[in-house]
């Protein structure tokens, strides 16, 4: 798993490549805490390079969700692969969280 972050706007766009797993999903919840204890209320994670998710790693999805809601915040999704996108369908999460097709998209709503 390789994270990046890059400020556009309003919003801190997090870059996830590879896998969310048992192995690493503490790290990735580090990487988001940090995020948003450094004061930042919307995030897009951008998940076109993503390739598996376990549900450790819908854990940290749903509780950054959360947390971001608490604060008066938003958390995007976008740019999901068919395989990835069919987990949240099959978990229920599509209808908890706010999906785009496109990073543009998802940075503008």
């Amino acid at each position: 798993m390789d994270i990046k972050n890059e400020k556009v706007g309003d919003f801190v766009v997090v870059r996830i490549d590879g896998r969310i797993d048992t192995t690493n999903y503490t790290e990735f919840e580090k990487i988001i805490a940090e995020v948003i204890d450094g004061g930042e209320k919307n995030l897009v994670l951008d998940c076109k390079n993503l390739n598996y998710i376990s549900s450790s790693g819908l854990r940290v999805f749903l509780i950054t969700q959360k947390r971001l809601m608490g604060a008066g915040g938003k958390l995007h999704l976008c740019t999901m692969q068919p395989s990835i996108k069919e987990i949240f369908d099959i978990s229920g999460f599509s209808t908890i969280f706010k999906i785009y097709d496109s990073e543009a998209e998802a940075l503008s709503n």
